[in-house]
């Protein structure tokens, strides 16, 4: 298990190869399709996302109403991250994030990016939701919460020992484009 820590580094993200198993902890920023519109129209994010991490979920928070805890995290699954192919390779060079975490892969020029740019795309877990929640040790924050709803806000995250996997890495090496050629293998030798 590698342990990364926020910021994250462009050499410490360059060392990272494809199969790594990473424990993610600091501040990490939720964002779907209403946020990548909206910086590719030309949106102001609030936030900077230089060495930084973004996080493809769409999480269900409650709030406590207290000073102390206003937000609770209940669920923080990753949502499909392939939705955001269209806008991704330009926000990994615009914002200089490091780590895309999500679900499903993306494609090949958003893994271009991430070789040229230096940034990883993080596998986490589908349908653990709860278990991604309880790494979620404090809402610092959000942004955008009344134009784009709970769902598709900006939150930000402070999280210890955020589990997931290198899927995509730095060198242009997919995962995903593994399991398919070994896939396809396979299956031209049954038939």
């Amino acid at each position: 298990m590698i342990e990364l820590k926020y910021p994250f580094d462009e050499k410490t993200v360059r060392s990272l190869k494809v199969g790594d198993a990473v424990a993610i902890t600091g501040r990490i920023y939720t964002g779907r399709d209403k946020l990548h519109k909206f910086f590719s129209d030309g949106g102001n994010l609030e936030v900077d996302f230089r060495d930084g991490a973004l996080y493809h979920c769409g999480p269900v928070i409650v709030g406590e109403g207290s000073e102390s805890k206003p937000y609770v995290v209940k669920a923080a699954g990753p949502t499909t991250s392939v939705r955001e192919n269209p806008y991704e390779p330009d926000f990994i060079a615009k914002t200089g994030v490091r780590l895309i975490i999500g679900k499903g892969g993306m494609d090949k020029n958003t893994l271009d990016a991430m070789k040229r740019y230096g940034a990883v795309y993080i596998q986490a877990v589908g349908g653990a939701a709860a278990i991604s929640a309880a790494a979620v040790k404090k809402v610092a924050g959000v942004s955008h919460l009344k134009e784009f709803g709970a769902a598709e806000a900006l939150w930000h995250f402070d999280v210890v020992d955020f589990r997931g996997v290198v899927a995509m890495d730095s060198h242009g090496e997919s995962l995903f484009e593994k399991v398919e050629i070994s896939s396809r293998e396979k299956l031209n030798k049954m038939i």
